[in-house]
């Protein structure tokens, strides 16, 4: 029942998909209990979030546009580099706020936010995907209240979706 009611709600709002928030950074740090658990110099702060109906083939087109996407400045000074041209870096945190609701009042839910279990399965396998792309990639610990610092370059921030 629990199913039929958050896919009615996916279809209503339009959400069944996942999504990450890519800030385009010099430097990136993530800490848990005040210890650096996540650290990054010149690369991508990549905030993912998970729905109830992601799969690991959302996270494989998520992977391979993110590190193809031409967001770096080459010798022309235009945004026509990738991450791995770069050989940049990719700090990963795990954000279900992506998916806050807050058209009802002021305090948002997070109903579409798939469940801890699932998100953090397809976070573990994200994370793997991206590494097995050659490219250091640091993470934030999932679950976790973390704090986020970073200097954005640009600003450059790009909000991808699957499907």
């Amino acid at each position: 029942m629990l199913k039929l009611i958050i896919t009615n709600l996916n279809r209503k709002y339009g959400i069944t998909i996942m999504r990450i928030l890519i800030q385009r950074v010099s430097k990136a740090s993530v800490k848990v209990e005040e210890k650096v658990v996540g650290n990054i110099k010149k690369g991508l702060l990549v905030f993912l979030g998970i729905t109830h109906e992601d799969e690991k083939e959302d996270v494989d087109y998520l992977v391979k546009k993110l590190c193809n996407l031409r967001i770096f400045k080459d010798e022309n000074n235009k945004m026509n580099l990738s991450i791995k041209n770069i050989e940049g870096e990719l700090l990963i945190v795990s954000q279900f706020t992506l998916y806050a609701d807050s058209s009802s009042g002021n305090r948002p839910n997070f109903i579409l936010a798939a469940n801890a279990n699932k998100a953090e399965n397809l976070y573990e396998y994200f994370i793997k995907k991206c590494k097995q792309n050659n490219i250091n990639t640091e993470t934030g610990i999932f679950g976790a209240s973390m704090q986020v610092e970073l200097i954005n370059d640009g600003p450059v921030t790009i909000l991808l979706e699957s499907k």
